[in-house]
């Protein structure tokens, strides 16, 4: 039975090397060597069960094989979690593991601290939606990477979805479809509304379509979009369809709002998509894919972003430039 406790020195013995040796044979180093005594090094140590101390190695490294992250909420919404999954399949693909620590009410600084003591090789932020950071100075040195948001100082790069893409993308389709009278159920207060009714404009713009200013609508009552603002929907509807000039579509901020357009576009008579179209943000499936008709919807690039972050993390790529914007992908399906 292999001895999970052997140490490199033992192998060293068996071998008649030194321990330098066996360690830049099992861990890389400059150290010279043949080819031939690197692969007996390797065959014994898998032969005896050699595990390697990570914690001695992480000692005279100043690092370990971790990637931490401060998480703003992230691990706690469902369609969110796409970006932890990707990230921590892509490092792991290098051997190194993930520690995340949620912010809640401590502070970026106590989070930053509380995984600076697990020694990690680096620490990126994420949050659960796109929006502007204002890291404390006394950390914007340690943290090398932001994970679906921005850095409100423009310093450390950056992993964002490209909202304003996006909104081009889908009101093209839109456009596409014959489409050409739409109505836009925005989210207000959030940086994804701004910069995707930005999108809708320049769409617009792009084909020479008039856009009708007062089919831009906000989804909820208040200055920002949350499950705890009072929803418009229904009364947007009941004005949209109340006279002859009406939309031939209806744009969502998001998924959450597209389900409620199709209850209040149900209550008024009207069908989805023979009477009108509907399209969103975000493709949370457990919505998206199970709406009666499936709705069309752009999909946030979380895995996408999980991904890119644990490649530039693990130090395969360095990002494409401060602020890179992930693109979208278009969900066709039959609300359209």
């Amino acid at each position: 039975m292999a001895d999970a406790k052997v140490s490199m020195q033992d192998i060293a013995s068996r071998l008649g090397v030194s321990v330098k040796t066996v360690s830049g044979a099992l861990h890389g180093g400059s150290i010279r060597m043949s080819e031939e005594t690197r692969q007996k090094v390797k065959a014994l140590a898998d032969e005896l069960g050699y595990k390697p101390n990570l914690v001695a190695r992480g000692m005279r490294q100043g690092f370990l094989p971790i990637l931490g992250i401060v998480a703003d909420g992230l691990i706690t919404q469902p369609f969110a979690t796409e970006i932890m999954r990707s990230f921590d399949n892509a490092a792991r693909a290098d051997g190194l593991s993930v520690v995340v620590t949620n912010i809640g009410g401590r502070g970026v600084e106590a989070s930053v601290a509380e995984l600076q003591r697990l020694m990690p090789q680096t620490i990126a932020y994420a949050s659960m939606y796109h929006q502007v950071v204002a890291i404390p100075e006394a950390v914007r040195g340690v943290i090398s990477l932001m994970v679906n948001c921005r850095d409100e100082a423009g310093i450390i790069p950056s992993l964002v979805p490209a909202e304003q893409r996006a909104a081009e993308t889908v009101v093209e389709h839109l456009f596409e479809r014959g489409r050409r009278r739409i109505a836009f159920l925005n989210l207000p207060g959030l940086v994804a509304g701004r910069m995707r009714e930005e999108g809708v404009r320049a769409a617009h713009a792009a084909r020479g379509i008039a856009l009708h200013e007062p089919w831009m609508l906000s989804a909820t009552r208040g200055p920002v979009y949350s499950d705890r603002a009072r929803s418009l929907v229904r009364d947007h509807i009941t004005e949209l369809f109340s006279s002859a000039d009406r939309p031939d579509t209806i744009l969502c901020g998001n998924d959450r709002v597209a389900l409620e357009v199709y209850g209040a576009l149900r209550r008024a008579g009207m069908r989805i998509p023979e009477d009108v179209a509907v399209a969103s943000f975000d493709n949370q499936v457990e919505i998206a894919a199970r709406l009666d008709p499936p709705l069309t919807t752009m999909e946030l690039p979380h895995r996408a972003i999980g991904r890119r972050a644990g490649e530039i993390l693990s130090g395969h790529r360095r990002p494409a430039q401060l602020v890179e914007e992930i693109p979208f992908r278009l969900v066709e399906r039959a609300s359209v």
